[in-house]
């Protein structure tokens, strides 16, 4: 049954890429409705509230969002900047402190007082840390003039597409500095013999340039870019998850409903993972062996995480974050624990605390869903708190009036965002997996198009370049270089 006029374009999935997506294609005149699948807008932007507590899920911190950089500029051209409620990290210290068995580096602000950093920890790596800092440099002025949408196309250097731990290697670094560099890779759920140079560097920078954390909630961000995206006049529909991408011949023509309502539209973007896309499109849609490219693609790293209550006093909240990381001789980490102590009310300040917690160590209980898995899950769920509050303590000494608020799982994320292993950062965008990650547009019927995060690369950065660049696929490079180039650069 269909009730609504035709749209221009059609958005499955509200989390940051899908809204940014539909705002931009507002500004440019389209009539746009984004679909989510959930009562309420905001994928991994929206935390969740337990016990009068906001505990964040999807952005824990994010980059360059001071005054002239990318993603302040990004937000600068969707109207949404003034609606969101930040405080810089670091202040007069790091922005994040890596706590080694053996040492403690501190990150600092600035790619200059990086540089410095790693001169002073590793004086004999003086070489390679020229060659890393020459090539942050580079990724630095290309976020800048974003030339990832620039009208032509731009040159990337061949040895930044090569995996981070090779490339590392064969600048003879030491396992010090190999460690400190791979901490980022980790972050992205890669290990650093997967990792693209690129991805590691465009994530780096981007915390190098200026580090922030939500003043507000999760909940606040979403609500500013859900109000954005309503004031110029887009079609918000929650609570209805889409079932099929509907085909008129071989091209996309809307979508139908769990409720049974078909919506048109001429063009659809999937913000979503691309296997739940698959099982959208009709038999067919896709050739079999390109359906199995897809199907056979891995995940990054799942997680277990969770948020507390400590006492104030004891516990102050800090400015920046503190990673616990185990590392091998070589220099790869092979284990390690995020914390933030974020500040809270009434004399208690919030602790989160995650580790990676791959899909195989849940897939027992696999086919059950959140609130009916049963004693046994809930008792590997209390034994990963209790590590992770162990790993606490070992950094924080004994946590005082420590509460815990909720946990969750890799399962947690897969039923809440309907991604097939509940990671956070979807596919896997390693050096094997680079070649098929990239044909997505090229695999699809004519008129669907991939935003989100597993369009580019993961985290706030990646995800919005990852729309503008949908966006200038769909009207092309002359239109989006006049209607929205010249707004990002200003020229």
């Amino acid at each position: 049954m269909e009730t609504k006029p035709p749209f221009d374009g059609l958005i499955i999935g509200s989390g940051i890429g899908g809204l940014s997506a539909g705002i931009l294609l507002s500004l440019l005149n389209y009539r746009v409705a984004v679909v989510e699948r959930n009562l309420l807008p905001g994928g991994l932007m929206r935390g969740y509230r337990r016990g009068g507590v906001d505990l964040p899920v999807g952005i824990h911190y994010f980059g360059s969002f001071g005054k002239g950089e990318p993603v302040r500029r990004m937000c600068d051209v969707l109207g949404v900047t003034e609606k969101i409620a930040v405080e810089r990290m670091g202040g007069q210290g790091p922005i994040d402190r890596y706590l080694f068995d053996d040492r403690t580096f501190d990150l600092p602000e600035g790619i200059d007082a990086f540089v410095a950093a790693l001169g002073e920890a590793f004086p004999a790596d003086g070489r390679a840390i020229a060659a890393v800092g020459k090539n942050l440099r580079t990724l630095i002025e290309l976020q800048k003039s974003f030339a990832f949408l620039a009208p032509t196309a731009m040159a990337i250097a061949p040895d930044l597409f090569a995996p981070l731990g090779a490339y590392l290697d064969g600048m003879s670094c030491s396992a010090g500095l190999k460690r400190v560099l791979g901490v980022s890779s980790r972050w992205m759920g890669m290990p650093e013999e997967e990792c693209p140079v690129f991805y590691h560097h465009l994530a780096l920078t981007s915390y190098l340039m200026s580090s922030w954390r939500l003043k507000g909630s999760g909940a606040d961000l979403a609500a500013a870019f859900v109000a954005r995206f309503e004031a110029l006049g887009g079609t918000l529909l929650c609570g209805d998850p889409v079932t099929e991408i509907r085909l008129s011949g071989k091209a996309v023509d809307g979508v139908r409903l769990a409720s049974g309502e078909e919506v048109r539209a001429r063009q659809v973007i999937a913000a979503i993972h691309p296997k739940k896309v698959l099982e959208m499109l009709p038999e067919g849609a896709i050739l079999p062996r390109r359906a199995r490219r897809v199907k056979a693609l891995a995940e990054t790293e799942g997680l277990f995480a969770l948020g507390a209550t400590v006492d104030a006093a004891a516990h102050p909240a800090l400015p920046y974050n503190l990673f616990r990381l185990h590392s091998g001789p070589d220099g790869s980490i092979v284990d390690g624990f995020f914390y933030q102590l974020l500040p809270g009310e009434k004399g208690k300040n919030l602790l989160v605390a995650m580790t990676k917690s791959p899909y195989a160590e849940w897939r027992q209980w696999a086919e059950t869903t959140t609130g009916r898995r049963g004693s046994g899950y809930e008792r590997e769920k209390t034994a990963c708190t209790e590590r992770l509050f162990r790993a606490a303590e070992g950094i924080f000494g004994s946590l005082k009036g420590v509460k815990l608020i909720d946990a969750y799982t890799p399962l947690t994320l897969r039923d809440w965002m309907d991604t097939p292993e509940g990671s956070p950062y979807g596919i896997l965008r390693s050096m094997q997996q680079l070649p098929v990650a990239a044909t997505f547009p090229r695999m699809a019927p004519p008129g669907l198009w991939f935003a989100g995060q597993n369009a580019l690369s993961p985290g706030v950065l990646g995800t919005l370049l990852g729309s503008f660049q949908t966006v200038r696929q769909m009207i092309g490079p002359v239109r989006f270089a006049a209607e929205v180039f010249t707004k990002l650069t200003g020229k």
